[in-house]
């Protein structure tokens, strides 16, 4: 009778115990293979430029992202410096100063950041201070974007030789037959706006963030680069332009998408990047 009341309480509260382990995340390459994050690690210290695709407002990425950096870390010490969509050339001055003196006050005081850069920025950027690795700002400041979808590709002829070092050189390359630029095309018409023009708005932040990356490998042996992951998927945008600005780079990609399962890779998400971060649909996001 004992041995059976032990077997019952066995089943039970192992049943409960199964039932509890719910993993966070899953990896897999491209093709759909299970990975680990080991080995994207290892893939990562093999490449020049890392990068790294987020969903804005999950906090998985934003995790892994500061554990790869710090991998990275290991490996390289301080030859690599992390990039990042979320700031803009025209902000770095501002950021290499809290780089110095480590005032986060002053820094989020003194420029404009993202809703949730406490949350899901923050960290990453004070582990590099602590750490003095460097972090640059990547991006074309918004309204120069937002002025090429109001009024053109033209409009940017106006500004001052000032101006136009905030972003890449002018003009830059575009291709209209990209499937994530078609799909912005189809989009910007659906606004009954311009499609090529919202797609050029797009494009000219690929481009500024590549053309800011191949700047610092020219200081830096390697760059993980955070950004989100439409800006990278399927080796277009950011990708796309680094190799026009630096053929050859050895490059990684990593793309975060939600699936309801983690055990596979649903069809529809394949290819989308080297290695590919499964996220469950249920996790709680960090802002609205």
């Amino acid at each position: 009778m004992k041995t059976l009341t032990l077997l019952f309480a066995i089943a039970i509260f192992g049943g409960a115990a199964s039932a509890q382990s719910l993993p966070a995340y899953s990896i897999f390459t491209g093709s759909g293979k299970p990975a680990d994050f080991g080995k994207l690690c290892k893939a990562a210290d093999a490449s020049e430029v890392v990068l790294f695709g987020e969903l804005h407002d999950d906090p998985i990425a934003h995790w892994l992202q500061r554990e790869l950096a710090a991998e990275l870390f290991s490996r390289r010490d301080t030859n690599f410096a992390v990039g990042a969509e979320m700031l803009e050339l025209h902000q770095q001055d501002e950021l290499d100063l809290y780089l110095e003196n480590g005032n986060m006050k002053q820094l989020v005081d003194s420029t404009k950041m993202w809703s949730n850069f406490g949350t899901d920025y923050q960290p990453l950027l004070e582990w590099c201070q602590a750490n003095n690795v460097a972090y640059a700002a990547t991006n074309v400041p918004r309204k120069y974007a937002s002025l090429i979808f109001k009024k053109g590709l033209h409009s940017l002829d106006t500004l001052s030789t000032e101006e136009r070092k905030l972003m890449c050189p002018l003009p830059f390359p575009f291709d209209s037959t990209l499937s994530q630029y078609q799909e912005l095309i189809r989009m910007g018409k659906e606004m009954h706006a311009s499609g090529i023009d919202f797609a050029l708005a797009q494009a000219i932040k690929d481009a500024t963030m590549a053309y800011s990356i191949t700047q610092i490998l020219k200081t830096k042996a390697a760059v993980l680069h955070i950004n989100g992951s439409y800006h990278s998927d399927f080796h277009q945008g950011i990708a796309w332009y680094i190799e026009q600005y630096r053929k050859g780079t050895k490059l990684l990609t990593i793309s975060t998408i939600t699936q309801d399962q983690l055990k596979t890779l649903d069809k529809e998400n394949l290819k989308k990047a080297d290695y590919i971060i499964v996220v469950p649909s249920t996790m709680t996001r960090t802002m609205d």
